[in-house]
C-alpha cells in the first residue's frame, strides 16, 4: 500500500468549513501521480512514450468530516489491471491524524495515447513495473467489460 500525507490548506475547505469534495479528488490525484512517479512514470517518461492516464470514474464514500489543522493521510492500492495494462483500478482510503478511516474511493481508468487519443496498453517496461507492485486481497484482472459496467444506453438510441 502506498501512503501520502497532506496538510489541509485553507483552499481545501468548503463553505461548511470541512474538507471539500474537490480536495478529496485532488489529494487522490496527487497520491496517484506520486505513486506513478516512484514507479518510473514521471512526466518526462510519459511524454516520451506519448501516454497519459485518464479517469473513467471515481466513487467516493465519505464516513466522517475532516477539518483543517491536522494532516490527512491518503492510501492507494492497485486493485485491478488488465493483462496488457490498458485498464486499471485503484482504491484510496483517507485517514485522519489518529489513523481513523474517514473516506474510501474506488476509481477506474486507462492509459491513452496522447496523439491518437485512443486507449493503449503499457509497454513492457511499464507493465513490468506494475507487475512488481504488491497485489492486495481482492486484486483482479480487468477486462474491457469491467470498464462498462455502469454504461446504460436508452432504448430509443439503439
Amino acid at each position: 500500500m502506498y501512503l501520502k500525507d497532506f496538510e489541509i490548506r485553507w483552499s481545501d475547505v468548503d463553505a461548511n468549513r470541512h474538507l471539500a469534495n474537490s480536495a478529496y479528488l485532488n489529494f487522490m490525484s496527487q497520491t496517484r501521480m506520486a505513486f506513478l512517479m516512484e514507479l518510473g512514470f514521471d512526466y518526462k517518461t510519459m511524454e516520451e512514450q506519448g501516454i497519459g492516464p485518464v479517469v473513467f470514474y471515481e466513487h467516493v464514500y465519505y464516513f466522517k468530516e475532516v477539518f483543517p489543522g491536522k494532516p490527512v493521510r491518503v492510501s492507494m492500492e492497485v486493485m485491478g489491471m488488465s493483462e496488457n495494462g490498458k485498464f486499471f483500478e485503484f482504491h484510496h482510503n483517507f485517514y485522519d491524524y489518529k489513523g481513523k478511516n474517514v473516506a474510501h474511493c474506488e476509481m477506474m481508468g486507462a492509459w491513452v495515447n496522447l496523439k491518437t487519443r485512443a486507449l493503449i496498453g503499457l509497454n513492457d517496461d511499464f507493465l513490468n513495473a506494475f507487475n512488481k507492485v504488491e497485489k492486495p486481497e481482492g486484486f483482479r484482472v480487468l477486462t474491457k467489460e469491467d470498464t462498462r459496467k455502469f454504461a446504460k444506453v436508452p432504448k430509443d438510441l439503439v
